[in-house]
């Protein structure tokens, strides 16, 4: 993988700010991240990194908040994720290209929305309810990359809080992200350049994470909040149209 120099300081400087800002609002961090690689590697490198970035980011998360880990959650959800990141992962290797840049355009601005009207009272999350919760976060984000910004409401809504909320959500998404890797490296889009690109990306979002929750208390989220969304709905709304 040979990158200039100013590209790959602009990857790094991009990546800790989407991670830094994330770990502030809550939301975001890979979902601010995608058009960026889209546009520096295309599609079919771009989502793979990030999955290893996830992946890294993710367990580290899971990691630390080990012994608040709801297991029975995580074995609920991994029942429903581990099969549909296979069928997704297979399915993001045959689509076109245009018509991934289409759905990942659109998911972005379903984001926005989502953020909005999850605001609503959500009824009480039943522990069975996380398979097919597995099935269509996990299908979804082999697709178009990510699915966190949807997801976690569900887990908040199960009364998972503080650590048991970070452990258990963190650790159910090693689950999903290992599947789609399974699936991507069978179906060979899963590159030496995409491997290298995820495994720069990872520390680089712990660390943003690390920094995030330094700030959290100090700069008010709402900035954030407002330049995450306006971030989303630019970016989602070119990859739209133009695919």
């Amino acid at each position: 993988m040979t990158l200039e120099m100013s590209t790959m300081l602009l990857l790094v400087v991009g990546t800790l700010a989407a991670s830094t800002i994330a770990a502030v609002t809550g939301f975001g961090g890979a979902a601010v991240l995608l058009p960026f690689l889209v546009a520096v590697f295309g599609v079919r490198d771009a989502i793979p990194a990030l999955t290893i970035a996830q992946l890294v980011g993710n367990g580290s998360r899971g990691w630390f908040n080990r012994a608040e880990v709801n297991y029975q959650v995580v074995g609920w959800f991994a029942l429903g994720s581990l099969p549909a990141g296979l069928l997704g992962g297979v399915l993001f290797a045959s689509a076109p290209l245009p018509i991934l840049t289409r759905l990942l355009g659109g998911f972005l601005l379903l984001v926005v929305v989502f953020r909005h009207v999850q605001k609503l009272k959500m009824p009480q999350m039943r522990l069975r309810w996380f398979a097919p919760l597995g099935i269509l976060t996990s299908f979804l984000s082999a697709v178009v990359g990510t699915a966190g910004p949807i997801v976690a409401p569900f887990f908040l809504a199960f009364g998972l809080v503080k650590g048991a909320y970070i452990g258990t959500e963190a650790l159910s998404a090693v689950v999903m992200h290992a599947s789609k890797l399974v699936a991507y490296s069978s179906a060979d889009v899963l590159s030496m350049r995409g491997l290298a690109i995820g495994l720069l990306l990872g520390p680089i979002l712990i660390l943003g994470s690390f920094v995030g929750k330094k700030i959290v208390n100090r700069v008010p989220d709402q900035v954030f909040v407002m330049l995450i969304e306006i971030v989303l709905l630019v970016s989602g709304a070119l990859l739209l149209v133009h695919g």
